[in-house]
C-alpha cells in the first residue's frame, strides 16, 4: 500500500493524481491538416471541364442560377456536363439528370460551325428551355 505524504490534496480524489488543465491540440491539428488536403485535391476538380474558348462580348450579364451546362467543343461534339450526349437524345437526357429544369447553359467555343450551335439551340428551344449562351468578357484594354 503506497501512501502520498506530498503537501495536501493536490488534484482529483484522494490519490494525488493532478487534474489536466491542458488542451491536447494534436487531433484537432491532424483533423485541420485532412480537411485542407481534401479540399486541395477537390478544388482542382470543380474547376476542370471539357476546355472551350467561349466568344468575348462588350457586356456579359453575371448569374448565379445553377443550371445544367450543354458543352460544345470546336470538333462539334456536345456534351452534357462533362459527358458526351447525342443530339437526339440531348432533351430526354436534361430531363432524367435535372428533373424540373426550364433552362440551360450552352457553352460553345468559338471555333464550333454555326451550324451545330444552331442545332442545339433548336432542339433546345422545341423542347421549351430557356437559352443562356456563356460568353467571356471583352478585354477593354485591347479595343479602341
Amino acid at each position: 500500500m503506497a501512501i502520498n505524504v506530498g503537501p495536501g490534496n493536490r488534484g482529483r480524489g484522494a490519490r494525488g493524481v493532478a487534474a489536466l488543465s491542458e488542451i491536447n491540440v494534436t487531433p484537432f491539428v491532424d483533423v485541420a491538416l485532412v480537411l485542407l488536403i481534401i479540399f486541395m485535391i477537390t478544388a482542382r476538380a470543380m474547376d476542370s471541364g471539357i476546355e472551350v474558348d467561349v466568344p468575348k462580348t462588350r457586356t456579359v450579364a453575371a448569374t448565379t442560377k445553377e443550371l445544367p451546362v450543354v458543352t460544345i467543343n470546336k470538333a462539334g461534339e456536345i456534351f452534357l456536363g462533362n459527358n458526351p450526349i447525342n443530339l437526339n437524345l440531348l432533351v430526354d437526357s436534361i430531363h432524367q439528370r435535372y428533373p424540373g429544369q426550364t433552362a440551360v447553359y450552352i457553352k460553345a467555343d468559338r471555333q464550333t460551325t454555326m451550324d451545330v450551335g444552331l442545332q442545339v439551340m433548336s432542339v433546345l428551344g422545341n423542347a421549351k428551355f430557356g437559352i443562356n449562351v456563356v460568353t467571356e468578357l471583352e478585354d477593354q484594354s485591347r479595343r479602341r
